[in-house]
């Protein structure tokens, strides 16, 4: 388990929390494993009906931390959440997301595989793939048109444009959104609400409006690794990763 992943229970409800502030939680490998064992727990504990998800401080999270991608010399796209996508994805109780700030790259796309979101009114998604010469993860290119049209995909996925809450909100991307403040009260009273429901109908129901959604769905997924695996061969990846080091604007040669 991460010490950058904080797991709580109360009562029928799982909470995880990433707890890397300092670093605007910027996840590493360490943090999807605690990620996944947790989404694990959770459907393998009967007691366990729902699991919530949300972030310390002032940042969902950042996305991957490069530098710990970078010191442990990955060379395939796949390895970074290699058993926290399937995890999330295939999660058969509810997961309620608490956005509690910025959620870039990774802390977007992974909330398309959320249940109900309730964000801060601080709240901003960014996925900034493709200036770092990368393409979205996670099935993001198939979940965001199906979610908000692909007009509205289109810019978020291509020119990278971020989201604010309140558009989130009318998009249909997001449940709720709060005062930050008021961020976890709401986010637990509807995880209390899903839990205090019958758990076998929760379940059945959510296999219903996942199966409707994804048709071919792992394929789909296994083939959005690939890709991104190719990605982080190329120049353009390389390139944005270096300039990101050296805190420099990057010069991209791919074609």
């Amino acid at each position: 388990m991460s010490d950058h992943v904080v797991i709580t229970r109360a009562d029928n409800v799982l909470e995880i929390r990433l707890d890397r502030p300092e670093k605007k939680n910027a996840l590493t490998r360490a943090m999807y494993d605690a990620m996944a064992d947790a989404f694990e727990q959770a459907d393998a504990d009967p007691a366990l009906r729902v699991a919530l998800l949300t972030g310390t401080g002032d940042t969902f999270t950042s996305g991957n931390d490069i530098t710990d991608f970078q010191s442990r010399g990955a060379v395939d796209g796949r390895s970074s959440a290699s058993r926290f996508l399937p995890a999330i994805s295939s999660m058969r109780k509810p997961l309620v997301a608490a956005v509690n700030g910025t959620a870039v790259g990774v802390g977007t796309t992974m909330l398309a595989h959320c249940d109900l979101i309730v964000a801060a009114r601080s709240a901003r998604f960014v996925m900034p793939f493709t200036s770092l010469g990368l393409v979205p993860e996670a099935a993001s290119s198939l979940l965001f048109p199906r979610l908000l049209g692909n007009q509205r995909a289109s810019a978020l996925l291509l020119l990278g444009e971020p989201l604010d809450a309140e558009t989130a909100l009318q998009w249909g991307f997001v449940n709720r959104v709060v005062d930050d403040a008021a961020l976890m009260d709401a986010a637990r009273e509807l995880a209390r609400r899903l839990a205090a429901l019958p758990p076998q109908a929760v379940r059945l129901t959510k296999r219903l409006l996942r199966s409707a959604e994804r048709m071919a769905f792992p394929d789909f997924l296994d083939l959005c690794a690939t890709v991104q695996g190719m990605c982080h061969n190329t120049e353009d990846h390389l390139e944005a990763v270096s300039a990101f080091l050296e805190k420099r604007p990057p010069v991209f040669q791919g074609r």
